[in-house]
């Protein structure tokens, strides 16, 4: 197998038809100061499909992720909600108007919290595992893992290629957010890498042995939950390295690890207030990785906590071009920042690194709900090999681009408040949206209206 064929491929989540504000994420600063504002679907789902065909054109492989079914009618009716969809929508709305704003939520676009991903390279067996994230920590996102399951399985089905672990027990001690807590460390990328997991907190132990905890917002993912997907994916102690996440980020507002540190090929660029023991989580990487590591260290000097939050400068996507630059991926509010545009441009692009270029992109509509250019996309290192034998058309290209952004403009909304979350045409609207996509993506029946 040729290094040079083998390529990460960034999978996208189309920004669903039920985009809206409703604050559900608690921890989540942007989500929650949002919330009741006015959403535009469309234009989030355009923005979206806008910022995967600029990396297309410029080189970088590029697939699609179809949202997820919503209003989620069958979590109503497990909740007790009876009657037709129409009654339960309006009941719900009168009753219970928390817990429709939930199965309503369009957080699958966010496809960096879909799960974990072991390419064949690290793999003993020689597959790309695959494991969804049980997201119990919150529940509009604990309705994913299942259709996030069939997703995954309809698009790498090949056994040959692809193997597909259970989600772990949806317990509080087993809290997996995926892979925006989860880094992949290495020279080329179809070389052997380092995986480094970063969790909240511990489950088990006693006190002594837990390690401090966040204090103002709840850690979501735990060690146990790491280590066993670790396990799960055959990964060995010389290949991972877990680190705990510092908890004064948690409380100020970085729910996940990839809100303040994102690395790619060896580059690890991170705020220093990214792990709670930093020294140790550096020299356990050099120790393990066999190209040596380029940290990137922005001091609290340079950016703030609250900055680095407000900006999204960490949730950035970091690419590796065929020169051995890379590029970094910002959304646009890090321009707003005037400590964070300094630092991308006077330390981060004038350092001893590989970054050589700064992109922004505007994704406005995913960044008021608190998700960034990595949030939005699931990486997969890919041989040629394994993206040769991906089922469906998920990989983008022009026509793909342009067939689907005609489908959005034909099916999204361009103005959705909470109130219209009852609205049962709404649900009507995005069965009949969703049944097209499949057939546009050819995936088959992935969603439960589909499979009765």
């Amino acid at each position: 197998m040729s290094l040079n064929s083998i390529r990460e491929v960034n999978f996208d989540g189309l920004v669903g038809l039920t985009h809206n504000y409703s604050g559900l994420a608690h921890g989540n600063v942007a989500s929650m100061s949002h919330g009741g504002l006015v959403s535009n679907p469309k234009e989030g789902a355009l923005q979206g499909l806008a910022k995967m065909k600029s990396l297309m054109d410029a080189g970088y492989a590029q697939g699609v992720l179809p949202p997820q079914q919503r209003p989620d009618l069958g979590a109503l009716r497990d909740l007790g909600f009876t009657g037709s969809d129409r009654e339960m929508l309006a009941r719900a709305a009168k009753q219970a108007p928390q817990l429709l704003r939930a199965v309503c939520s369009a957080s699958s676009m966010w496809t960096a919290n879909a799960g974990t991903i072991t390419p064949s390279v690290d793999a003993p067996d020689g597959r790309v595992h695959f494991t969804p994230a049980n997201l119990q920590s919150s529940f509009h996102r604990y309705l994913e893992p299942k259709t996030t399951g069939r997703v995954l399985q309809a698009i790498f089905r090949d056994e040959q290629h692809f193997a597909h672990h259970p989600v772990l027990p949806a317990t509080p001690a087993f809290s997996d957010e995926g892979a925006a807590n989860h880094t992949r460390l290495c020279g080329e990328y179809g070389e052997p890498g380092v995986h480094l997991f970063v969790y909240g907190r511990r489950a088990f132990g006693d006190a002594s042995s837990s390690g401090r905890e966040p204090k103002r917002y709840p850690a979501r993912q735990t060690l146990e939950a790491s280590q066993a997907v670790a396990r799960q994916h055959g990964l060995s102690d010389a290949q991972t390295v877990f680190a705990q996440q510092h908890p004064e980020a948690i409380d100020a507002g970085v729910f996940h690890n990839d809100v303040i540190a994102v690395g790619n090929g060896p580059v690890l660029l991170y705020h220093e207030m990214a792990f709670l023991d930093e020294e140790r989580t550096l020299n356990e990487l050099r120790a393990k990785m066999s190209t040596p590591l380029i940290p990137v260290r922005v001091p609290m000097e340079a950016v703030s906590m609250e900055d680095a939050v407000a900006s999204y400068l960490f949730n950035s996507q970091l690419l590796s071009n065929p020169d051995g630059t890379m590029t970094l991926v910002v959304p646009s509010e890090c321009q707003e920042r005037e400590a964070v545009w300094r630092t991308l441009q006077d330390f981060i692009l004038a350092g001893n690194n590989p970054i050589g270029e700064v992109v922004v992109k505007d994704v406005k509509q995913s960044m008021r709900n608190g998700g960034g250019p990595a949030c939005l996309r699931l990486r997969v290192v890919l041989s040629e090999a394994e993206r040769a034998a991906l089922s469906g058309r998920v990989l983008l290209d022009d026509a793909l681009y342009d067939d689907l952004t005609a489908w959005v403009s034909r099916h999204y909304r361009d103005r959705l408040a909470t109130d219209d979350l009852a609205d049962p045409q709404l649900a009507t609207e995005v069965l009949t949206a969703l049944d097209e996509l499949t057939q546009l993506l050819n995936i088959g029946s992935v969603y439960p209206f589909q499979q009765g």
